[in-house]
């Protein structure tokens, strides 16, 4: 074969790695339906860097996104937990509604070091119907001088309601 029929293999190849590669981590997911979960999401306040294992601090955002599109969802608790397993706070005094394809958030400071490295949120979401579960994340960013970090946790189906 030419040595010019393998260049157009090797760039088709090349260009479907980046494509895979560019593909966000839930693009995959398996859509399900539920009426209500729980669901564990990681989030850090701080990561370590460098060969003395300094802090970094970071800022953190835990996103909940209805992605169903006719259907509402209730964000029936979150509750935020350190590194120790200790509850440091319950963000919800009542249920909240996201309607369809709606978002609600909720942002920690990177001044708000007191999860530690290992702290989480527990999000107990419901519905009236069977709806497409939502997709819930916690996103991290830090910046510092000229070095900045950021990065996406994706929650864990703990419990089926």
């Amino acid at each position: 074969m030419p040595a010019r029929c393998k260049k157009p293999t090797l760039f088709l190849l090349s260009l479907a790695l980046c494509a895979l590669l560019a593909t966000p981590a839930l693009a995959g997911r398996a859509l399900r339906h539920a009426t209500g979960q729980e669901v564990y999401v990681p989030v850090y306040s701080h990561v370590y860097q460098g060969i003395k294992s300094r802090p970094y601090n970071l800022s953190a955002l835990l996103s909940i996104r209805n992605v169903d599109h006719t259907g509402s969802i209730a964000i029936t608790s979150i509750k935020y937990y350190d590194d120790h397993g200790k509850m440091m706070k319950e963000y919800l005094a009542k249920p909240v509604t996201i309607g369809p394809m709606g978002t609600y958030e909720v942002h920690l400071p990177e001044r708000d070091q007191q999860g530690g490295s290992g702290a989480n949120f527990t999000v107990k979401w419901a519905a009236t119907r069977p709806v497409t579960a939502p997709v819930i994340q916690s996103v991290m960013i830090g910046t510092a001088s000229t070095q900045g970090i950021s990065f996406v946790c994706d929650g864990v189906v703990i419990e089926e309601h």
